[in-house]
């Protein structure tokens, strides 16, 4: 049974940093891809980074890039997504989900973007940027 959970959000004051981690268990593969998604109520999931297991290749929305990194750590198997610089907009409930059939590369990008091409979901961890 294929089980992802995200870890790590919480209330961080805008300028501050978060790590949030995916745990992937029951998946054994050599090549999928993690995505994390995003979304606020009354706003539509958006994508905002992904890493490929297999390549390692990452990619970030126009939004995260030079503030957000994601890393796989090996040890833990673990997708982790570093979030420095925070501000409101990045407010809201944190997601990753594991599409299965990506060899190379990851997206989140275009029709991407919703997170229709990835098949496992985690429940959710909330990331709140106020002061």
């Amino acid at each position: 049974q294929v089980q992802l959970v995200e870890s790590g959000g919480g209330l961080v004051q805008p300028g501050g940093s978060l790590r949030l981690s995916c745990a992937v268990s029951g998946f054994t593969a050599d090549y999928y891809a993690i995505g994390w998604f995003r979304q606020v109520p009354g706003k539509k999931r958006e994508g905002v980074s992904c890493y490929n297991k297999h390549d390692r290749g990452t990619y970030y929305a126009p939004s995260v890039k030079g503030r957000f990194t994601v890393s796989r750590d090996n040890y833990k198997n673990t997708v982790d997504l570093h979030m420095n610089n925070l501000g409101p907009e990045d407010t809201g409930v944190y997601y990753c989900a594991l599409d299965p059939t990506k060899y190379y590369y990851c997206s989140v990008y275009g029709p991407d973007s919703r997170g229709s091409a990835y098949t496992y979901w985690g429940q959710g961890t909330q990331v709140t940027v106020s002061s």
